[in-house]
């Protein structure tokens, strides 16, 4: 995973994220700013789609991006934080890592869902989106880049922040079961294995 900050409609990835509405026809933001990127084409395609819910994603081409794909994930309005937006942004990130990986591709980049004028707290949506794709990437093992593109100084921050939190706790978890390793006498591979199961609650597997 890494962090970029700058325009994602000029990333050169198989796929980059749009902060869809559930229309998938266009509206403000970073969501209009791929659509005008991406030619007529793209609104020509997504009309054939017949929308998306809320917590889901659906792709089309490209068009006239870098990027051979958009992925377009409608993400939840912010309505106070009970009404199901945490699991439903969770969602949206898993919906549109499940794309990729269907169709077969090799690096995506992420906006900042849900945080622009659906209004979710950006420290919150920033822990979402890093620890879902984190848990994500663990229980895949084929290679797989993911770059979060930032729109703005404050989002860059928060994931840059978080995203050296997660890797500072990796190492820690990592060194302390290797202590425990050497003591037992078991296999590095053992060693991931526990680590992946304290943070994610199941085999790498």
């Amino acid at each position: 995973m890494e962090v970029i900050r700058g325009d994602i409609t000029t990333l050169h990835v198989d796929a980059i994220v749009n902060a869809a509405n559930t229309s998938l026809l266009g509206g403000g933001g970073v969501d209009g700013t791929i659509h005008k990127a991406a030619g007529p084409e793209l609104l020509a395609e997504t009309r054939t789609l017949g929308g998306c819910p809320t917590g889901e994603a659906r792709m089309t081409r490209g068009y006239r991006l870098p990027a051979k794909h958009v992925i377009h994930a409608v993400g939840p309005v912010y309505r106070g934080g009970h009404a199901g937006e945490a699991d439903l942004l969770r969602s949206a990130y898993t919906s549109s890592l499940r794309l990729a990986e269907e169709a077969g591709l090799d690096a995506v980049a992420f906006s900042c869902i849900s945080t622009g004028v659906y209004g979710y707290p950006k420290p919150a949506a920033c822990d979402i989106a890093i620890d879902t794709v984190a848990a994500w990437l663990a229980g895949h093992d084929r290679p797989f880049r993911v770059v979060f593109c930032c729109f703005d100084a404050e989002n860059e921050r928060l994931y840059r922040e978080r995203l050296h939190a997660l890797e500072n706790a990796w190492e820690v978890s990592c060194d302390r079961l290797r202590a425990q390793a050497r003591e037992r006498g078991i296999t590095e591979d053992d060693v991931l294995s526990a680590v992946h199961e304290e943070r994610y609650g199941g085999d790498p597997e």
